[in-house]
Protein backbone atom coordinates (compact mmCIF):
# COMPACT_ATOMS: atom_id res chain seq x y z
CA UNK A 1 0.00 0.00 0.00
CA UNK A 2 1.59 3.56 -0.88
CA UNK A 3 1.11 6.09 1.77
CA UNK A 4 1.60 9.98 0.26
CA UNK A 5 3.18 12.31 2.43
CA UNK A 6 4.73 15.21 1.87
CA UNK A 7 8.46 15.55 2.98
CA UNK A 8 10.71 18.03 2.42
CA UNK A 9 14.46 17.58 2.42
CA UNK A 10 17.36 20.01 3.21
CA UNK A 11 17.77 21.25 -0.25
CA UNK A 12 13.86 21.87 -1.38
CA UNK A 13 13.51 18.79 -3.37
CA UNK A 14 9.70 17.60 -2.12
CA UNK A 15 9.50 14.30 -2.82
CA UNK A 16 5.51 14.13 -2.36
CA UNK A 17 5.89 10.30 -0.91
CA UNK A 18 6.73 7.43 1.31
CA UNK A 19 6.38 4.33 0.69
CA UNK A 20 5.23 1.77 3.36
CA UNK A 21 5.91 -1.23 2.94
CA UNK A 22 4.83 -3.41 5.70
CA UNK A 23 5.06 -7.00 6.68
CA UNK A 24 4.57 -8.48 3.39
CA UNK A 25 8.86 -9.43 2.55
CA UNK A 26 9.00 -10.60 6.52
CA UNK A 27 12.05 -12.01 7.27
CA UNK A 28 12.90 -14.66 10.15
CA UNK A 29 16.19 -15.68 11.72
CA UNK A 30 16.74 -17.95 14.89
CA UNK A 31 19.22 -17.28 17.21
CA UNK A 32 20.26 -19.03 21.14
CA UNK A 33 20.94 -16.88 23.76
CA UNK A 34 24.17 -17.72 24.84
CA UNK A 35 26.38 -17.09 28.15
CA UNK A 36 28.39 -14.44 26.07
CA UNK A 37 24.75 -12.72 25.69
CA UNK A 38 24.14 -12.41 29.67
CA UNK A 39 24.34 -9.30 32.07
CA UNK A 40 24.88 -9.39 35.85
CA UNK A 41 21.24 -9.48 36.30
CA UNK A 42 21.20 -12.78 34.69
CA UNK A 43 19.17 -12.13 31.60
CA UNK A 44 20.38 -10.93 28.33
CA UNK A 45 22.14 -7.28 27.85
CA UNK A 46 21.35 -4.73 26.23
CA UNK A 47 23.61 -5.03 23.96
CA UNK A 48 22.70 -8.61 22.58
CA UNK A 49 19.70 -6.87 21.61
CA UNK A 50 21.42 -4.07 19.26
CA UNK A 51 23.55 -6.70 17.72
CA UNK A 52 20.84 -9.04 16.77
CA UNK A 53 18.90 -6.15 15.54
CA UNK A 54 21.91 -5.46 13.52
CA UNK A 55 22.44 -9.17 12.68
CA UNK A 56 18.80 -9.86 11.79
CA UNK A 57 19.26 -6.74 9.48
CA UNK A 58 22.73 -7.82 8.00
CA UNK A 59 21.18 -11.29 7.64
CA UNK A 60 17.86 -10.32 5.84
CA UNK A 61 20.08 -8.14 3.47
CA UNK A 62 22.45 -10.67 2.54
CA UNK A 63 19.40 -13.07 1.71
CA UNK A 64 17.80 -10.92 -0.67
CA UNK A 65 21.02 -10.75 -2.17
CA UNK A 66 22.86 -7.61 -0.81
CA UNK A 67 25.98 -8.97 1.30
CA UNK A 68 28.71 -6.27 1.99
CA UNK A 69 30.33 -6.98 -1.26
CA UNK A 70 27.50 -6.18 -3.47
CA UNK A 71 27.18 -2.43 -1.30
CA UNK A 72 30.89 -2.32 -1.96
CA UNK A 73 30.05 -2.89 -5.84
CA UNK A 74 26.93 -0.23 -5.31
CA UNK A 75 29.36 2.26 -3.94
CA UNK A 76 26.67 2.77 -1.35
CA UNK A 77 25.69 0.82 2.49
CA UNK A 78 23.11 1.86 4.54
CA UNK A 79 23.84 2.95 7.89
CA UNK A 80 22.01 2.84 11.21
CA UNK A 81 20.90 6.50 12.37
CA UNK A 82 19.07 5.87 15.15
CA UNK A 83 17.30 2.93 17.40
CA UNK A 84 14.74 2.68 19.30
CA UNK A 85 13.88 -0.31 21.34
CA UNK A 86 10.83 -1.20 23.63
CA UNK A 87 12.42 -4.11 26.02
CA UNK A 88 9.01 -6.21 27.29
CA UNK A 89 10.47 -8.97 28.84
CA UNK A 90 13.73 -10.58 29.15
CA UNK A 91 15.84 -13.33 27.36
CA UNK A 92 17.18 -15.62 29.74
CA UNK A 93 20.35 -18.13 28.79
CA UNK A 94 19.55 -21.33 26.45
CA UNK A 95 16.68 -19.60 25.08
CA UNK A 96 15.61 -20.16 21.56
CA UNK A 97 14.54 -16.51 19.98
CA UNK A 98 12.74 -16.13 16.82
CA UNK A 99 13.83 -12.84 15.63
CA UNK A 100 11.57 -11.35 12.82
CA UNK A 101 12.19 -8.08 10.78
CA UNK A 102 11.06 -6.49 7.63
CA UNK A 103 11.04 -2.95 5.84
CA UNK A 104 8.35 -0.97 7.09
CA UNK A 105 8.85 2.24 5.34
CA UNK A 106 11.03 3.68 2.44
CA UNK A 107 12.06 7.49 1.74
CA UNK A 108 14.56 8.40 -1.47
CA UNK A 109 17.51 7.51 0.79
CA UNK A 110 16.27 6.33 4.24
CA UNK A 111 14.51 3.43 5.37
CA UNK A 112 12.72 2.23 9.02
CA UNK A 113 13.11 -1.26 9.77
CA UNK A 114 10.96 -3.11 12.41
CA UNK A 115 11.98 -5.88 14.18
CA UNK A 116 9.94 -8.27 17.05
CA UNK A 117 12.37 -10.85 19.18
CA UNK A 118 10.08 -13.41 20.50
CA UNK A 119 10.66 -17.01 22.61
CA UNK A 120 10.66 -19.30 19.81
CA UNK A 121 9.32 -21.98 22.26
CA UNK A 122 6.38 -20.06 23.80
CA UNK A 123 5.72 -17.17 20.76
CA UNK A 124 6.18 -14.12 23.57
CA UNK A 125 7.28 -10.96 22.07
CA UNK A 126 10.21 -9.89 23.87
CA UNK A 127 11.15 -6.64 22.76
CA UNK A 128 10.21 -4.25 19.58
CA UNK A 129 12.59 -2.45 17.85
CA UNK A 130 12.51 0.25 14.90
CA UNK A 131 15.67 0.93 13.21
CA UNK A 132 16.41 4.07 11.40
CA UNK A 133 18.59 2.87 8.52
CA UNK A 134 20.41 5.88 5.80
CA UNK A 135 21.46 5.03 2.37
CA UNK A 136 25.26 6.72 2.24
CA UNK A 137 27.48 7.01 -0.71
CA UNK A 138 30.80 5.35 0.36
CA UNK A 139 32.96 7.88 -0.97
CA UNK A 140 31.04 11.26 0.29
CA UNK A 141 29.44 9.80 2.79
CA UNK A 142 26.67 11.96 2.33
CA UNK A 143 23.11 10.08 1.60
CA UNK A 144 22.10 9.07 -1.91
CA UNK A 145 19.03 7.63 -3.47
CA UNK A 146 18.14 3.75 -2.21
CA UNK A 147 18.98 2.16 -6.06
CA UNK A 148 16.01 0.56 -7.70
CA UNK A 149 17.50 -2.66 -7.19
CA UNK A 150 18.12 -2.37 -3.80
CA UNK A 151 14.32 -1.36 -3.20
CA UNK A 152 12.85 -4.59 -5.65
CA UNK A 153 15.11 -6.66 -3.40
CA UNK A 154 13.53 -5.82 -0.14
CA UNK A 155 9.96 -6.81 -1.69
CA UNK A 156 9.69 -2.12 -2.57
CA UNK A 157 8.32 -0.90 -6.02
CA UNK A 158 10.73 1.06 -7.85
CA UNK A 159 10.37 4.87 -7.16
CA UNK A 160 7.86 6.07 -9.74
CA UNK A 161 9.45 8.42 -12.12
CA UNK A 162 8.88 12.54 -12.27
CA UNK A 163 7.97 14.29 -15.59
CA UNK A 164 11.05 15.65 -15.76
CA UNK A 165 13.33 12.62 -15.22
CA UNK A 166 11.25 10.55 -17.92
CA UNK A 167 13.52 10.45 -21.45
CA UNK A 168 11.36 12.87 -24.14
Amino acid sequence: MLVLKHIPCAFGDFSPYTERVGRENLFRHTILVTSDDIDMMQHASNIAYVRWIQDVAVAHSTAVGFDFEAYRKLGAFFIIRRHEIDYLRPALRGDELEVRTWVDTVMAAKCERRVEIANAGSGVVLARALTLWGFIDATTGRPTRIPDGVRVAFSVPPRPRRASQEAP
